[in-house]
């Protein structure tokens, strides 16, 4: 389940992904499920994981960094949670990206490098998600997801500058190194190597359930497997909601507003009259006169107009008052009363003269207020809702700011109804009913809650695009911790159940490889084992096809380019499935020589290989320029924590 995470922050690359995240990743990092940690114990020695130069990486910037990655991680694997992610392997790459951060941000200041504000403001108005309806940055877009992160500007504004002073000093590095020809030929040569296998499966479900688990089996099980059974921190979530069905009393138009806004929009309903014109204005009534004429005698109005250098408009569902806006009255006058198809002119226009046809008349009847009725209370509703829901917000607004108001004093002045949720994991689930899940419209309100802290005010979020909110309080943090083995015990059972045979079916196929590795037949061990097993399947492939498919090649096949030929290996299936016996039987060594595509292209990838390598390197002495002293007890903890193998604080 981990591969993806494991595949990255393993890599040599995995050190710089933050570089290329910039932006994005400083405004997602927020928030989340671990806001009681960013907030550390208030002990600053326990607080600090390490000391970089005179500075200090928190228990919160690691925390906040370590949401981030896993909110990322989730797209791939929904199932992730932070404790997975931890025990995975995520905790340890990302702290040393953070160690990293902050070394090359201050060896960068030391050598004179400073980020303007223009080239901040620049990176922050380029990230798509703050744009407004226009497309363009939106300040008060910005300024909402400040406030729904809890975070300042000035924050973000100093994380931009540090990954940006990181990405100056690390991205020359990258491209810079040069691999020779003759060294990129081996592993050229690699790349049409082929080889001929097979692949034997035995299936851990052919090993049977076995005895039922005993107690002692269960706890000694569930004591050496306690983070696979520890459920994240999860939160109680206060709510009341504010929406436009609540305040219908309140928001209903009356018949004197509806009077009202009838007569404000007479011109709507009154009947009107539309049409379509070809217009060529002439600067003098000669030429116009003369324009006139040659369209007579047969000339469309567009030929005759370009012939004279002149460039007809084509005007579309004008009714008079609009004409006459752009042209005149007594112009409007004359064109509104000809006929379909008509020519008019030349008439006097703000500008010269026109020669007008009309195109096109579209009739469209108008409204009685009885008629008009039903669109007229369904635009006064609307305003007078939005209008209302501002009301009560900015009460409530102005409440929690000068009088500082608790989620149970607004309820009382808004007479609200309070909710509150069962303890909720950070994706909406409640883990002790599997199958309900948070709606997506509510996730903003379980967002919001997993963003705050105990002693937070209440928070306001939308919740519908007709202005309806919530008013969100949190109510309980239940701490990360595993439920004790008795509530849970035939899960348990069933898990040891399953690993007893995983290990019995391990238990066959390393006897199949001991004795294929003697050189017998791979079908005929599979055979003998006396399992219940699929066919034995031969393998048959390049190095060079295999790391072209772009979704990874299969274990499998990974193994077997590893393997020395006329041997075999054990390779475990993912999610307790079984075990996998691969052995190679021939290998056909590849010859690059001469082959100059794949020899540049083999130059290419080693040298972005080097330069990752390089810029790792040139980390790493950064670090012992500034000098870093990492808090091992501290770090232990975090860790400790984020497993919940203790008490959150």
């Amino acid at each position: 389940m981990l591969s993806v995470i494991r595949g990255i922050i393993h890599s040599k690359a995995g050190l710089f992904i933050a570089f290329a995240l910039l932006a994005v990743l400083v405004l997602s990092f927020a928030g989340g499920d671990l806001a009681n940690l960013t907030r550390g114990t208030g002990d600053a020695k326990s607080d600090t994981l390490a000391t970089v130069g005179k500075e200090a990486v928190t228990v919160p910037v690691v925390t906040k960094e370590l949401q981030g990655q896993l909110q990322s991680y989730q797209q791939q694997q929904p199932g992730l949670d932070m404790v997975k992610f931890v025990a995975g392997g995520g905790y340890e790459p990302t702290l040393d990206r953070s160690i990293a951060d902050l070394a090359l941000q201050q060896f960068g200041q030391k050598q004179g490098m400073v980020i303007s504000k223009k080239l901040i403001d620049g990176q922050i108005a380029s990230i798509p998600s703050l744009a407004g309806p226009d497309g363009r940055f939106s300040q008060a877009v910005y300024e909402q997801l400040l406030a729904r992160q809890q975070l300042t500007d000035r924050e973000v504004r100093e994380g931009l500058a540090q990954q940006m002073i990181s990405r100056q000093l690390i991205f020359p590095i990258l491209p810079a190194a040069q691999v020779a020809q003759n060294v990129a030929l081996p592993y050229a040569s690699l790349l049409l190597e082929k080889r001929q296998g097979e692949l034997g499966f035995i299936p851990t479900r052919a090993m049977g359930d076995g005895a039922p688990a005993t107690d002692v089996e269960v706890n000694a099980w569930y004591k050496r497997n306690i983070a696979h059974y520890t459920i994240p921190e999860r939160r109680v979530v206060r709510y009341a909601m504010v929406t436009a069905d609540q305040l219908k009393a309140q928001t209903a138009p009356t018949d004197a507003e509806l009077a009202a806004a009838y007569k404000a929009q007479a011109r709507t309903f009154t009947a009107t009259e539309k049409r379509d014109l070809v217009q060529v204005i002439v600067a003098d009534q000669a030429a116009a006169n003369a324009l006139l004429a040659k369209v007579k005698s047969g000339t469309s109005l567009d030929v005759a107009a370009r012939a004279a250098g002149l460039e007809p408009s084509n005007l579309t569902a004008l009714d008079k008052v609009g004409y006459a806006a752009q042209s005149s009255p007594a112009a409007a006058d004359a064109v509104f009363a000809a006929a379909k198809g008509a020519l008019v002119g030349p008439v006097r226009s703000a500008i010269g003269f026109a020669v007008v046809r009309v195109d096109k008349i579209e009739q469209s009847a108008g409204k009685t207020f009885e008629q008009a009725k039903p669109e007229l209370i369904a635009s006064a509703t609307k305003t007078k809702t939005l209008a209302v829901l501002g009301r009560i917000h900015d009460a409530i607004d102005d409440s929690v700011a000068n009088n500082r108001a608790t989620f149970d004093d607004i309820l009382s002045q808004q007479k609200l109804s309070a909710n509150a949720t069962p303890p909720l994991l950070s994706d909406g689930r409640d883990p002790n009913d599997p199958t309900k899940k948070a709606a997506a419209d509510f996730m903003p309100i379980v967002a919001a809650a997993f963003a705050a802290s105990p002693s937070d005010p209440p928070q306001m979020v939308q919740v519908d695009p007709t202005g309806g909110f919530a008013v969100v309080s949190l109510g309980r943090v239940v701490a990360p911790g595993a439920p004790p083995v008795a509530q849970i015990r035939a899960v348990v059972a069933r898990d040891f159940q399953i690993d007893r045979a995983r290990r019995a079916a391990r238990a066959i196929a390393n006897d199949i490889v001991a004795k294929a590795n003697k050189g017998q037949s791979l079908a005929a061990l599979f055979a003998a084992s006396g399992v219940k097993a699929p066919p034995v399947e031969p393998l048959n492939t390049s190095r060079a096809q295999m790391t072209a498919n772009p979704k990874g090649a299969p274990p499998p096949l990974v193994l077997m380019f590893s393997m020395a030929e006329n041997s075999a290996k054990l390779l475990e299936a993912p999610n307790n499935q079984g075990w996998i016996v691969v052995k190679l039987d021939k290998i056909d060594r590849g010859n690059a020589t001469g082959n100059t595509a794949v020899i540049r292209a083999t130059q290419d990838d080693l040298g972005k290989v080097v330069g990752r390598e390089y810029a790792e390197q040139f980390s790493n002495a950064v670090k012992g320029v500034i000098g870093v002293k990492r808090n091992a007890a501290a770090i232990a903890a975090l860790k400790a924590r984020l497993l919940g193998q203790t008490a959150a604080n």
